[in-house]
């Protein structure tokens, strides 16, 4: 367990003093400790790990002996010993089996070095060890089972990934961590209904864990979403307690003629649909008006020709990932940023404490995450006036501003040549073939049943789904039998590069939408390769996202109002294929006249919200993000979703928030503000025009 470079002390120096005294069993564990943690300079760690070796050497009789095995452990793990730092941890763990930490850490130990199933194995027996009721072996048992479902989940053990999670969530169900992983895996699997309560964790409590992503897969409910956001933000972000506030303070806003500078940050500037989205838009960013900065916090990336793409476009690349979230805004902060736009939202790899450093005067949502934030440092929300329509604000903390269409896409994208046939791509020639290639996340029971509806109706008809793993694919073939479909009506695309996948899309007759998740790159790909697609109007950013695609690529015919509307239509496209020609002739005649293929005019619509941003800055009237009695509407949500809100008329749907208001507010006056309260009647527009 020698560590690299290892070096014998200058007798002189402190730390050759510190090991005599180990040697003659002088230092105590504590002094220890203490003194090794005191070890300063370029070759600390390299001290600090010899001085725990020697003081093992001649104390491993002593009763806390495991203490030094498990700091050694650590200063080897700093030095990428990871070998060493296996053996002291086991060291640590014969002396003393219950000591959590260690527990812990050889398993993270054995998963980083590519062990994972040896990582599981020693977390269950760890946890095993865990079982007595003590606060402190609760929250080492409640930590052992959430690394086990990430690793699980991380290898696409999902079943057992999921009974690790609702161990972990049931143990503490007041920890959301855990059932935030463990809904989203059943989301991912169409395991229905989606949450499962028990007497250690109720419905609202599993709701209450879930992440605000997850939440609008699971019901129609813009309120609910938008309270949820705000409780997730500070639990998972909060107020940074520090940051470069005098900085920004200090700063002098710019001047007429000048240009603004606008900061990209996300983890998705690559081959990803955001990266797909934005290429463009960044080439055409009018450079006497904008300095555009990427912040780049993922991965580094080697022959990834989407972002060789924008590193050319933006006049300067900035790569954070391995900046802390303080170092980070720092950074921004530095570069003199006026707007900085989160493109991630409460997306996968998201760094919101970013932006609670609050690093640019001017704080914008945009493009990655498909609702509001419910933060009190994101300021503005760009969509378009389909997604949000007017009487919708109230669903928002930030202030909409509206470019043209909320979805960039690059018109440069490439396309296999070589379209494949419906034979190749596994297909029967002959059939109607319904399709939908959204992620298994957003297949919800009803969505389900509702596409069954159709088959049903249109003999011979299939539905053609992008393939999940496998158990899922079966499980949904059973599904569909169960609900008088054969199986081999269904079926699964298999992953393909994105040229591919793009080529194959036309061999499908119509896309099908999810609901309430809709399709948001995926609709847009579809109508690139001129794919018609049947969609829902719902109420939430995420369930009218499709139709503002839709309604931009000029076939806004093929929204439907009901679910009802939804499933007649659908058969009536299947049992008569030639009625979807005009669809198709209109896609393939003005597909690059769309405002959807506008891109120029997309960006210049953005850039002049950016300057909008930039006026009412300068004139102190950036907008405080209204966070008014999100607390009370999460709690009216969450009784409300039990069930979930699917579908419902946006007057029925007020009245339910407004009547179980009024009754809370007779008990106890509740603060009135901007939404329900004045948003009863928001739909008429004189009405509007009188609250605002």
């Amino acid at each position: 367990m020698t560590p690299p470079n290892d070096q014998t002390p200058n007798p002189t120096s402190p730390l050759a003093a510190l090991m005599e005294r180990a040697k003659t069993r002088a230092l105590n564990v504590g002094e220890l400790i203490q003194a090794a943690e005191s070890l300063a300079g370029p070759d600390a760690a390299t001290s600090r790990s010899e001085l725990y070796k020697t003081w093992i050497a001649f104390n491993e009789d002593h009763p806390l002996a495991h203490l030094a095995y498990f700091n050694y452990s650590v200063s080897l793990r700093a030095l990428g010993d990871i070998a060493g730092a296996i053996h002291a941890l086991r060291a640590c763990r014969r002396i003393a089996p219950d000591f959590g930490p260690a527990g812990i850490n050889l398993g993270r130990a054995l998963e980083d070095s590519g062990q994972t199933a040896l990582a599981v194995a020693q977390w269950r027996e760890f946890a095993e060890t865990c079982a007595d009721v003590t606060p402190t072996r609760i929250g080492h048992r409640l930590m052992t089972l959430q690394n086990i479902g990430r690793v699980l989940e991380g290898t696409e053990q999902f079943a057992a990934a999921e009974e690790a999670l609702r161990q972990a969530l049931e143990l503490r169900s007041d920890r959301t961590e855990a059932g935030q992983h463990w809904a989203a895996l059943r989301q991912r699997q169409c395991k229905w209904p989606t949450l499962e309560p028990s007497e250690h964790a109720t419905n609202k409590q599993m709701l209450a864990a879930m992440s605000p992503i997850s939440l609008a897969a699971y019901c129609d409910d813009p309120m609910f979403q938008l309270a949820r956001a705000c409780a997730y933000n500070k639990s998972f972000a909060g107020r940074p307690e520090r940051g470069p506030v005098g900085l920004l303070a200090s700063r002098k806003r710019l001047g007429a003629g000048k240009r603004l500078r606008i900061g990209y940050v996300s983890s998705d500037l690559r081959e990803h649909a955001v990266g797909f989205a934005l290429s463009e838009v960044f080439e055409l960013h009018d450079k006497s008006k904008v300095e555009a900065f990427g912040y780049y916090m993922g991965e580094p990336r080697v022959g990834d020709p989407v972002q060789e793409r924008m590193k050319a476009a933006l006049d300067h690349w900035r790569p954070i990932a391995a900046l802390s979230d303080l170092q980070a805004a720092e950074l921004i902060a530095a570069d003199e940023i006026d707007i900085v736009v989160d493109l991630n939202g409460y997306t996968k790899h998201a760094r919101t404490k970013i932006f609670g450093y609050r690093p640019a005067p001017i704080i914008v949502n945009w493009c990655g995450y498909p609702g509001s934030m419910g933060s009190p440092y994101h300021h503005y929300l760009i969509a378009d006036d389909y997604i949000i329509p007017p009487e919708n604000e109230i669903f928002y903390s930030e202030r909409v501003l509206r470019i043209p269409c909320n979805q960039p896409l690059d018109r440069k994208r490439p396309i296999a040549a070589e379209r494949p046939t419906r034979a190749e791509a596994g297909l029967p020639e002959d059939a109607f073939i319904y399709a939908s290639f959204n992620g298994m996340q957003k297949v919800t029971a009803a969505c389900f049943s509702r596409w069954m509806d159709i088959l049903r109706e249109v003999p011979g008809s299939v539905l053609w789904l992008l393939a999940g793993d496998g158990e899922t694919n079966k499980r949904l073939q059973e599904a569909a039998a169960a609900r008088g479909v054969a199986q081999e009506r269904i079926l699964f695309a298999g992953k393909a590069g994105n040229p591919h996948h793009l080529a194959r899309i036309a061999l499908a007759d119509l896309l099908l939408d999810t609901a309430p998740y809709g399709a948001h790159s995926t609709a847009a790909d579809a109508l690139t390769m001129g794919l018609p697609i049947l969609t829902l109007e719902g109420r939430s950013f995420a369930s009218r996202f499709c139709g503002s695609v839709v309604s931009a690529a000029g076939l806004a015919d093929l929204i439907c109002a009901t679910p009802e509307d939804y499933v007649r239509r659908a058969i009536g496209f299947g049992r008569d294929r030639a009625s979807l020609g005009p669809y198709r002739d209109k896609l393939r005649r003005e597909r690059d006249k769309s405002v959807l293929r506008d891109i120029s005019a997309l960006t210049r619509s953005l850039e002049e919200a950016f300057q909008r941003m930039q006026s009412e800055g300068e004139r102190g009237a950036t907008p405080v993000p209204d966070l008014t009695n999100l607390d009370l509407y999460f709690e009216i949500g969450a009784e409300f979703n039990q069930t979930p809100i699917e579908f419902m008329d946006a007057r029925s749907y007020r009245a339910l928030y407004v009547e179980r208001l009024t009754k809370l507010n007779a008990f106890a006056p509740i603060a009135q503000d901007a939404r329900f309260w004045r948003g009863e009647d928001l739909a008429d527009p004189a009405r509007r025009s009188a609250a605002a």
